[in-house]
């Protein structure tokens, strides 16, 4: 009697446990249901992205001699759960056995775990060994550590995996170049996206997200994700000989316009498994030795995936599912409107930064941290909503990457589990990496009255109000030293402009003030 695999979105891969443990006769599942893509707000071309990839996979599969049953969206007999899809493949083809590599998101591990316990035939659950760190690996690292922090981790797979090891040594003398790589972006041209035409099944696909997700956040128009693995190759090829060798320079600018600068491009690859990390981080070693990238970009990119892609997904299993609760800021503000709508917002960071989410269901790492996220922590955003947020609208977020980068990096909910100090900064910040404040209405160098950058404000009230916490960590002497040299009549003053600016914020959504109209209205 044959035995089923379950195939999921993030789980196209030829090497995937599960599909690997098949033998010839045996079956695989894959199934579109609406439970997965609506149980946040899904921006349109990440559900695309997943439909789509999950059919161009079943199709190569079946190319394989796999026996697959697939099960689109609109297929009338779909129960729109992924548990009682499995329960409806057996009531109707009786397997011997399930086989399913182990999901990367707890919720629905925690469903499969469950159905295992009274489902009437065996359900085998398999390690996910797609990934460089093994959970026995991660959990030997976090022995004995109060604060497991990435760098000491990315040493650990460094010499684990030998890349860019000189015997025990890091080449070039160091393991972490990021002090060269915060350059501020000069102008010129850099390289578009390496894009595909959409074929006749992604379109059917287009047609199907803008029928049935006509709600969801987000356009169509510039889709340009790799539905297939050979596309996911050629994005890695074209970032490889294109994009690495300015990588590492450019890496933490902010262009307005430029919406993808250097940056590879590759996240939704990697997550959805068109692409091996560890393969990648080769690759990328490869053109530093072969003299085509320098030190600073390579170890840069690789760091990216080999320390925190790596890093992140241990804490999540580490500590789920108590981490997803965690609020050490104590932070309940609602997320402002223009969230969803960059046009209700006269910030021209945070406006630049939705924009490019709307438009792409993409904003590169400094975009999801030092603007969006960084105002949602000043603001004190709700940390369900901001994990919601991310988790809903960029097209490589799945929650065990999104969740600690959210919660932990962006929003210090964590309370210093993941980050040593809270990543807050002022609009100064935004100055000096972009040129987002040159077309803004905001003064960036204002901090009270109308015009100032409501960043500033925020910045300075969050310290003063997490200022006894705060005291505790050396990290953040310095600056709350600037706070003891202020009177009581600015600080007083900076927390009124602050607080006007929340209320604002939440009664209409927006930070834009009224027009004289619509004052007298």
């Amino acid at each position: 009697m044959a035995r089923c695999c379950l195939v999921l979105g993030d789980q196209l891969s030829d090497t995937l446990p599960s599909l690997a443990s098949l033998d010839a006769d045996d079956c695989v599942l894959m199934a579109e249901v609406w439970s997965e893509a609506t149980y946040v707000n899904h921006h349109k071309q990440k559900i695309a992205l997943i439909f789509s990839a999950m059919r161009h996979f079943a199709d190569r599969l079946r190319e394989q001699g796999r026996q697959v049953y697939y099960v689109t969206l609109d297929d009338e007999a779909n129960t729109h759960d992924l548990v009682t899809e499995i329960q409806r493949h057996q009531n109707q083809y009786g397997f011997s056995e399930w086989v399913i590599t182990e999901p990367g998101e707890w919720r629905l591990l925690d469903q499969l775990q469950h159905l295992s316990q009274s489902f009437e035939v065996p359900l085998t659950l398999l390690p996910d060994t797609r990934f460089i760190a093994t959970a026995e690996e991660f959990a030997a690292f976090l022995k004995g550590r109060k604060q497991p922090r990435m760098e000491h981790f990315y040493r650990v797979m460094r010499r684990k995996t030998g890349i860019l090891m000189a015997d025990d040594q890091p080449m070039g003398g160091q393991w972490n170049f990021d002090a060269d790589n915060r350059k501020s972006f000069p102008g010129g041209v850099t390289p578009a996206p390496r894009t595909h035409p959409p074929d006749a099944v992604t379109r059917d696909v287009f047609a199907l997200v803008e029928t049935r997700f006509a709600d969801h956040f987000g356009t169509l128009d510039q889709f340009f994700w790799p539905v297939t693995q050979a596309q996911a190759e050629s994005v890695l090829n074209h970032f490889l000989s294109e994009r690495l060798p300015f990588f590492g320079d450019y890496q933490d600018a902010l262009v307005a316009g430029n919406d993808t600068l250097f940056h590879s491009l590759i996240s939704t690859a990697l997550n959805i498994g068109f692409l091996d990390p560890l393969e990648v981080c080769r690759r990328a070693e490869a053109e530093y030795l072969a003299g085509r990238a320098p030190l600073n970009a390579v170890e840069g990119f690789i760091r990216q995936i080999l320390g925190w892609r790596e890093y992140v997904r241990g804490l999540y299993w580490a500590y789920m599912p108590e981490y997803k609760t965690r609020n050490a800021l104590g932070a309940t503000e609602p997320l402002p409107g223009f969230f969803w709508d960059e046009s209700l917002t006269d910030m021209r960071c945070l406006k630049e930064a939705i924009r490019n989410t709307r438009e792409h269901a993409y904003a590169h790492h400094i975009q999801r941290l030092m603007v969006t996220g960084n105002f949602a922590l000043l603001l004190g955003a709700s940390v369900d909503e901001v994990t919601d947020w991310y988790l809903s609208v960029y097209a490589d977020a799945f929650e065990w990457v999104e969740l600690p980068n959210t919660l932990g990096m962006a929003l210090f909910a964590d309370g210093g589990l993941m980050g040593s100090k809270p990543y807050c900064a002022s609009g100064k910040y935004i100055d000096r990496m972009s040129d987002y404040c040159k077309g803004c209405r905001y003064q960036v160098k204002d901090t009270l009255g109308d015009d100032a950058c409501p960043l500033n404000a925020l910045y300075w009230d969050f310290l003063l109000t997490h200022r006894d916490s705060f005291q505790k960590n050396p990290r953040m002497a310095m600056v709350l030293r600037n706070i003891d040299r202020m009177d009581d009549a600015k600080t007083e003053a900076i927390q009124a402009q602050a607080h006007t600016f929340r209320r604002r914020l939440r009664e209409t959504g927006s930070d834009r003030l009224p027009t004289a109209q619509e004052v007298l209205l």
